[in-house]
């Protein structure tokens, strides 16, 4: 158990990610006992993850810190802020229980804050830093994706409250939309960059670099959610051309990516035959594909876009199978010998 503990990956949350917002796109497309189940889940793994992290910080502590300052491994802290969010989103959606939706609502804000100043400013300040080609890939596009969950969980929690906190809520929600956007065009341009001007081996396309879409398919949801809200905030309401145009924008985005990544994903596997093996980083591949189905169909709800209404239901199934073949791995992981299954995201 001591090794496992010592190299567990910092982006293990992801697991949470992926299992709220798969049982949340099942209960949008009324397949409520699947979408139960995975709440109950989700409840467990999100436990246990503090549990494991807490004994790592208490026996591991310098693996730990070594962590949060690593180029490669730092941004898997922010899937514990998405994790915490979208737990909480299951609480408001699923179970009706604002209460312990607000309280974990309070604690993604915290993480939030924590995560992002310490991570990017030890970034800035370190003195020996990597070269672009090897210190970011998909996984810094994590940042995005927890602001962009706290946009959405203010959002849910907005359509619930009385007039003041409501006004706040949509504003901390707008805000966080927004800047979650434009952290996204600040990553994308530098991991385009590292894309196309330097050379890409099978290992280093990994299944993180699906945030790319699943980043804009938060924010696409974020977007849709703002656009829900409108009919009772003033704020809001001045800027729905804008809140229209801009969740499309992201949308379009998300889609684009999609073809990009399955030529790269059969390049990878197929053409250069790199071997499948079970690692933590799998569930940020099935953490995008659930988001891609519940913000279309909220986009579509939002919009009053019909025609989208076949699209949410192939990706959920699609997320669904992907979630399946990734716990299998995890099972197998668990049940291998500990020198044997490495925890930790390299």
């Amino acid at each position: 158990m001591a090794p496992r503990l010592a190299r567990l990956s910092p982006a293990y949350f992801g697991l949470v990610m992926a299992t709220g917002i798969v049982s949340i796109a099942a209960h949008q497309l009324a397949l409520d006992w699947i979408a139960q189940v995975l709440f109950a889940l989700n409840v467990a793994f999100y436990v246990a993850l503090w549990a494991l992290n807490a004994l790592r910080i208490a026996h591991h502590r310098r693996e730990f810190l070594a962590d949060i300052v690593d180029h490669a491994r730092g941004p898997g802290f922010f899937t514990w802020v998405a994790a915490t969010a979208v737990l909480g989103a299951q609480c408001a959606i699923l179970a009706t229980n604002f209460r312990i939706a607000w309280a974990l609502w309070g604690l993604a804000v915290v993480l939030w804050a924590l995560f992002t100043y310490a991570i990017f400013a030890a970034f800035t300040v370190k003195g020996e830093k990597p070269p672009l080609d090897s210190g970011i890939n998909g996984a810094w596009l994590l940042a995005v994706v927890a602001t962009q969950s706290i946009a959405v969980l203010s959002s849910l929690l907005g359509l619930n409250e009385i007039a003041p906190y409501k006004r706040a809520l949509n504003f901390l929600a707008l805000s966080m939309w927004l800047w979650g956007g434009m952290l996204y065009v600040w990553l994308m341009a530098l991991i385009f960059y590292r894309y196309t001007f330097f050379r890409l081996a099978p290992q280093d396309l990994t299944p993180p670099y699906w945030i790319n879409m699943g980043a804009m398919a938060i924010s696409t949801l974020a977007g849709s959610l703002l656009i829900v809200n409108a009919s009772g905030a003033p704020l809001l309401q001045s800027l729905l051309p804008f809140l229209r145009g801009f969740t499309i924008f992201y949308w379009a985005t998300g889609t684009w990516w999609i073809p990009m990544l399955l030529v790269l994903g059969a390049w990878r596997y197929v053409y250069m035959r790199h071997p499948l093996r079970y690692d933590p980083v799998y569930w940020a591949a099935v953490f995008p594909l659930g988001m891609y189905a519940a913000a279309t169909h909220e986009m579509s709800l939002a919009m009053d876009l019909a025609f989208l209404a076949w699209v949410p239901e192939i990706f959920f199934y699609a997320a669904l199978a992907a979630w399946l073949a990734a716990a299998v791995g995890l099972a197998f992981s668990l049940a291998r010998p500990a020198a044997a299954a490495p925890l930790r995201n390299d």
